[in-house]
């Protein structure tokens, strides 16, 4: 069974195209509501997320949007919004965060970005853990991704990687207190710690350690 009609049941308020469709047909389809990818001409629909899935994607896209604008580093997006990666992978991904750095932004269109972000950030959930940390590591790789983070809540795992000069992910681990640092935006650095704690601690005092205020 195809991976349309696998999602054609949980996709009630907007009917799902029959066959295959390009990425153009993609985009005129779905909306700026529709949390959708588009892999090999089929449109896999995104299920719906979890709290804790929630809690963790807004505290993490608060305070990378507070420092790159601080910074003026570049631009920070979120789901839904289309990742259209190069033409030899037929896929259309839809990150739950991704940053742009102003030399990428020319590739900002409308609805979706045509090319490959800096940094993409996928939190886990049961359903999604095996194609984020499979398909979507292989092609975030292959599309030059420079780093790909996969937060697992259910877990409390974190795991970073890097692009390699040769083209190949390598895992980063966080300093022994527990601090990862980003090469992909200069200066950030994240108490890992801090996405576990439950409730979330202050994005407020976050932003103090951070120095953003």
């Amino acid at each position: 069974m195809s991976r349309l009609k696998e999602t054609a049941a949980v996709y009630e308020t907007r009917p799902l195209p029959e066959g295959k469709i390009t990425f153009e047909e993609f985009l005129a389809w779905c909306d700026e509501d529709t949390w959708a990818e588009w892999v090999d001409g089929e449109v896999v629909v995104l299920t719906p997320a979890a709290r804790k899935h929630q809690r963790i994607y807004k505290f993490l896209l608060f305070l990378l949007e507070v420092f790159v604008s601080k910074h003026s580093l570049g631009e920070v997006l979120s789901a839904p919004f289309l990742v259209r990666l190069p033409e030899s992978l037929r896929r259309g991904r839809e990150p739950d965060i991704l940053y742009v750095s102003n030399e990428k932004l020319h590739l900002l269109k409308e609805t979706y970005m045509d090319g490959s972000p800096d940094l993409i950030v996928e939190i886990t959930s049961p359903e999604s853990l095996a194609r984020d940390r499979g398909e979507k590591y292989v092609e975030y790789e292959a599309a030059g991704v420079k780093e790909y983070w996969l937060i697992d809540p259910d877990r409390r795992q974190a795991e970073f990687y890097r692009l390699a000069e040769e083209g190949r992910y390598r895992t980063i681990h966080p300093d022994e207190k527990g601090i990862y640092c980003s090469e992909a935006i200069p200066g950030f650095w994240l108490q890992v710690s801090w996405l576990w704690q439950d409730p979330l601690p202050s994005a407020i005092d976050c932003l103090k350690e951070l120095g953003l205020i």
